[in-house]
């Protein structure tokens, strides 16, 4: 689905996106099909055994939307607990953060739904079902769309739900997505579409992952002027991507976040260099937080009792989802809140 015809300029006013520890209403995610980005079965039906295990384990704490197209429900219902709904929304890939609905709401209690317009990361992927899921939500749901004159993904922007967003600029002000635009052209329109006052930017890193580095993998909001960030014990100096993190780490502090740092595993069960170990991808629901462990017990420890911290109150919950870290991501990107109105 396209941009609406409505102008940036005739946006509804008094829309914002509430912060992911804020009440839901229930989670959406999306069901992994596509042969041409999962040529192997083998692997396929491993990464959607793991989609299911997270589904699942979110849904005994709010209700879970799993988005599939109609000719693949009987399957997926043989995995699903009672807790998870599938809806007939066709989809390629499970990245529900990226591809899927950015629900905003106003001061009433009215949702919408804001049009950041998914592009295969940059027309990186090939899809087709993929850019219209947002749109399609937004039908079943009646539901209006918010235009905000973006190409580009909620795993690339965090917001702490009191004002203030941080980002990579890799993922933002980028000829792959927001050609023509500066960055200060795409702060307003990030900050209108959040209902945020103020903006966080690092560098990030272009051209090295698929997703020019978002930032929900490095780190996130968990309160007003509050975070937490995974960096290296021993960053290595000619790696890119330790050197972005600790920029943003830096720009952080200096923006006066608060920031607790969370260590990158070292015994991890999966070793290859291009595996995404990151605790800070994990998905607040209501009651609960959902977060990855990788095998270190030291390090999975450390991450468990952080958001414990972070999140008082919660069951923090770990699983082991190394296939996501496979494919470049995590709990995090996989899921989508639909805040309760």
């Amino acid at each position: 689905m396209g941009f609406s015809g409505q102008s940036i300029a005739q946006r509804p006013t008094g829309f914002y996106v509430p912060a992911e520890e804020a009440r839901h209403d229930r989670t959406f995610m999306q069901w992994p099909v596509s042969r041409t980005v999962y040529p192997d079965p083998v692997f396929l039906k491993m990464v959607q055994t793991t989609i299911a295990k997270i589904a699942n384990t979110i849904s005994a704490f709010e209700p879970v939307i799993l988005l599939a197209g109609s000719e693949y429900h009987l399957e997926i219902s043989k995995q699903l607990s009672a807790s998870v709904e599938v809806w007939d929304v066709p989809t390629e890939d499970l990245w529900c953060r990226d591809a899927g609905p950015v629900f905003a709401i106003d001061n009433h209690g009215e949702l919408g739904i804001n049009q950041i317009q998914f592009n295969g990361w940059g027309q990186k992927q090939v899809h087709a079902q993929d850019a219209k899921i947002a749109g399609a939500v937004a039908e079943k749901l009646s539901l209006p769309i918010l235009p905000t004159g973006l190409v580009g993904e909620a795993g690339g922007v965090e917001q702490d739900g009191h004002g203030v967003l941080m980002a990579h600029e890799s993922s933002w002000v980028n000829d792959n997505r927001n050609p023509g635009l500066t960055r200060d052209e795409i702060e307003t329109r990030l900050l209108a579409a959040y209902g945020a006052e103020h903006m966080i930017w690092s560098d990030g890193v272009w051209d090295e992952d698929i997703t020019d580095y978002h930032i929900d993998s490095l780190a996130r909001f968990t309160g007003p002027r509050r975070g937490i960030i995974n960096l290296p014990d021993e960053p290595d100096n000619i790696d890119p991507f330790h050197m972005a993190a600790l920029d943003t780490h830096d720009r952080l502090l200096a923006a006066g976040v608060e920031v607790e740092v969370i260590p990158e595993p070292h015994d991890r069960r999966v070793n290859d260099p291009e595996f995404v170990a990151s605790y800070a991808n994990y998905y607040v629901c209501n009651g609960g937080v959902i977060a990855a462990q990788f095998g270190d017990t030291e390090t999975d420890k450390i991450a468990l009792e952080a958001l414990g911290r972070h999140y008082p109150g919660r069951e923090v919950v770990t699983l082991n989802v190394d296939v996501l870290g496979e494919l470049g991501g995590g709990i995090h990107c996989a899921t989508q809140q639909m805040p309760a109105s």
